[in-house]
């Protein structure tokens, strides 16, 4: 959409607004005006007590319609009924002023000095408005509040309806826990255990080869001539060193050793995995679907064409 059509359609859907925002004056209110600047003050003074009796008035028109027939009665010399419209008016409005350069000044005066018997009474009525604005200022804080939490509630709702719950079965092997290494360990989800008996076994298992392949190091050969019945012949022989004795002990037991200490820790984590065995794990988690993209915004589009006659216009829209 072009933002010269768009601007217009904001100025459109605006205008509606601005115009109902305003409160509608009431056309008598207009037409006594008028009447009290041409200085019929009788007519304005009689019509607008009886438009006041009628009620249903907004306080802004009632303020003007007591200024009005006040000053109309003020300009007839009738200074009971410019008092009694005056107080009615000050009543609504305690800190009315009349304009000095539109009213004479006696009637300023006139005015004045009613506010100054009223003093007290005024005060009363400021009091009152200010705890009226008060309550409806905590009014207008708490239905926001209200709004707010109702906002945030749909939003929760909303997001809930969008979560779905997963649940993945898992089964594992029975076999698996006899495999060496933490084999029934990592099956398990057990990592740090099973890290461990990897480790422990896989450390022995080294030592015992080693040892192994030390102890065969240390065998000799040698040809020997024997005595035989048929007569001295020469045999092979293996053997080690008495000075290697020691050292050989050393590497049988750490052979053998080694190689018991790795089936004792095999054993261990096969009977650690068996207690621990399951042969189905359910995992559950909430998912949250994604949000169904908006769809795609109108388009809009102006078309202009040589006719025979001049040229056309033509406007698209799509959507």
């Amino acid at each position: 959409m072009s933002r010269c059509l768009r601007l217009l359609l904001l100025l459109g859907l605006l205008a509606p607004a601005t115009v109902f925002a305003e409160e509608p004056v009431d056309e008598e209110v207009t037409t006594l005006r008028a009447s009290y600047e041409y200085g019929r003050y009788a007519e304005v003074l009689e019509r607008a007590g009886m438009r006041i009796d009628r009620g249903r008035l907004a306080d802004k028109d009632l303020v003007e319609l007591h200024k009005l027939a006040g000053l109309s009665a003020f300009h007839l010399n009738r200074t009971e009924d410019s008092t009694r419209h005056f107080r009615a008016l000050l009543r609504l409005e305690p800190d009315f002023n009349l304009d000095p350069f539109a009213v004479p000044p006696p009637a300023v005066q006139h005015l004045d000095s009613i506010r100054e018997q009223m003093s007290a009474e005024l005060e009363l009525v400021r009091q009152e408005r200010r705890l009226r604005v008060e309550r409806e200022r905590t009014e207008l804080e708490r239905r926001e509040r209200e709004r707010v939490a109702a906002e945030e509630q749909r939003r929760r709702v909303e997001a809930l309806s969008r979560q779905v719950t997963v649940r993945q079965v898992e089964t594992r092997s029975f076999l698996v826990n006899f495999v060496p290494f933490g084999a029934g360990q990592f099956q398990q989800g057990r990592t740090g255990l099973g890290t461990l008996f990897a480790a422990s076994q896989g450390v022995l298992a080294v030592t015992s080869i080693i040892s192994f392949f030390a102890y065969d190091s240390l065998i000799e050969t040698a040809d020997v001539t024997v005595d035989d019945v048929r007569g001295p012949r020469d045999v092979t022989v293996s053997y080690i060193p008495t000075a290697r004795k020691r050292e050989a002990e050393v590497w049988t037991g750490l052979k053998w050793g080694s190689a018991a200490g790795f089936y004792a820790v095999y054993a261990a984590g096969v009977l650690d995995a068996l207690l621990h065995h399951q042969d189905q794990v359910v995992h559950t988690r909430i998912e949250t679907q994604p949000t169904t993209p908006d769809p795609a915004a109108p388009r809009a589009s102006l078309h202009l064409y040589p006719t025979s006659g001049g040229a056309g216009a033509g406007f698209t829209l799509s959507f």
